[in-house]
Formats: C-alpha cells, sequence, structure tokens
C-alpha cells in the first residue's frame, strides 16, 4: 500500500469516527475470607450488567487477534469496539469472570506479573487484601478458554521509579517467561499502576525493541482510531460504580 493509499485509509477511519473503549477490570466478586472491599471489587451481578451493556448497545468486544489486526489496518476496527481487559491476574478472574465471560461469548485479556504467578498479590499489601494469583496451570486453563495472557512486568514496579535498563528488563523478562511457558505470543504491556514512566519517547522505543505492539495506561476514556500512540493507550478504570454508558458515550 503506498503512503497515500495509507494516509487516505487512516483519515477515512477518523472520520467514521471509530472508537476502541479498553475497560479495565481487577477483581470480579467478593474479597477473599478475611479481607474488606474496595473500589476495585465489581460484584458479579454488576459485572453481569456491565457486559449486558455493552452487548445492548452495539459494542464489539475484540479478542487479542482483532485487536492487533485492527493496530496494523484502522479501518477493520468496527466503529464501536471494546477490548475487556482484567490488571494482576486475580484468581477470581477465572472463578468469577470466566463464566460471565462464556455466556457472552466474549473474549478477554489478562495482564499478569511474572514473578507473582501462583502466589499472592503482596505488592498492594496495606492498600489492598490479600487475594491469590493465579498459577500456571490457571493462566492456562483460561488461555484455552478465550483468555489472552500478556505482560504486566515482572515485580509489578512503576515505571517512574526504575531506571532506563530496569524498565528494560520489566518487559523482556516478562515476555520471554510468559512465552516459554504458554506457548503463545506476548505482544500487549500493561504500565503496573498505570505508570507509564517519565520519558514516553524512551519507553515506546524500549517496548518495540522487546517486541512489544502496544501499551495500555490505566484511566481515561475510549481512544479515537487510529491511535495517536499505540504504546499509551487509555483504559477506562472500571469499578463498581463505574457509569458505563456515560464513559463511553462521553468518548
Amino acid at each position: 500500500m503506498s503512503n497515500v493509499q495509507t494516509n487516505c485509509s487512516l483519515a477515512d477511519a477518523r472520520a467514521d469516527g471509530r472508537r476502541l473503549a479498553i475497560l479495565g477490570f481487577h477483581k470480579i466478586g467478593d474479597a477473599a475470607p478475611g479481607g474488606w472491599e474496595t473500589w476495585f471489587y465489581i460484584p458479579e451481578a454488576t459485572f453481569i450488567a456491565q457486559l449486558s451493556y455493552l452487548r445492548e448497545n452495539d459494542w464489539r468486544v475484540l479478542d487479542l487477534a482483532a485487536f492487533l489486526r485492527a493496530l496494523a489496518e484502522p479501518e477493520h476496527l468496527p466503529r464501536r469496539a471494546a477490548l475487556l481487559t482484567f490488571d494482576d491476574g486475580y484468581r477470581s478472574v477465572l472463578k468469577v469472570a470466566l463464566p460471565c465471560l462464556r455466556h457472552f461469548e466474549y473474549p478477554a485479556v489478562l495482564f499478569v506479573p511474572t514473578d507473582f504467578i501462583g502466589g499472592h498479590n503482596t505488592f498492594d499489601a496495606g492498600a489492598e487484601p490479600d487475594e491469590a494469583i493465579c498459577d500456571w496451570d490457571e493462566l492456562r486453563e483460561l488461555q484455552q478458554r478465550g483468555v489472552s495472557i500478556q505482560s504486566h512486568g515482572v515485580g509489578h514496579r512503576a515505571f517512574s521509579r526504575l531506571t532506563a535498563a530496569e524498565q528494560a528488563e520489566e518487559l523482556v523478562k516478562s515476555r520471554e517467561v510468559l512465552e516459554a511457558r504458554l506457548g503463545n505470543s506476548v505482544a500487549v504491556f500493561s504500565y503496573p499502576y498505570g505508570d507509564g514512566g517519565t520519558d514516553a519517547v524512551w519507553a515506546r522505543a524500549a517496548l518495540e525493541r522487546a517486541g512489544y505492539r502496544a501499551a495500555c495506561l490505566y484511566g481515561g476514556g475510549p481512544n479515537a482510531w487510529p491511535a495517536a500512540d499505540p504504546y499509551r493507550l487509555t483504559r477506562l478504570a472500571m469499578g463498581p460504580d463505574t457509569d458505563l454508558g456515560a464513559e463511553l458515550e462521553a468518548g
């Protein structure tokens, strides 16, 4: 495709008002025994209502392959497209969220920090209740049932607190471990705490060198398409009181 044709395709996509709403979830269901409820827990009934809203209002939920294709060929993105993402890899995604996703026949993406697979969310100690994170077998089960496993780094560390070398290590090592253990390609990164670091240009270059095609922040509305920067995609922060209709229609 020539540069003229490419520019026309991008202009046409923007003129069509294509948007991608990336929804960012954490925990679905109740806190574990001994824990307490925080904003990051979404009751199962509320989660079902959020998924229902997408279906009833003609939002097309994409799988990872369709999302990656739309990055390369923006004209293939539906006008109202959604990507369902979960951070951290909590076991509630398998136990509570997955049956709901299967009911709607919706795919999703799960971002996991590799050092905590099979452990607990000690990176949030004191701020959030202790919760189990999926082990490798559980991640394989999720993957087999339509949930793509992608990178949330190694140690769940905020990028703005890391050196350039440490950021590169988080990107490279997490991708290598996930691909080796799960056998599928890792192409998308979710910045821990939504912290994209202090140098967006360097972060983009590091992500590209490490083999990633996109990266997600946390917070913000739907992304106009084509994305201005696929390495700083905004996500709707999803909680129990999120007015999904207002968030999507305002974007």
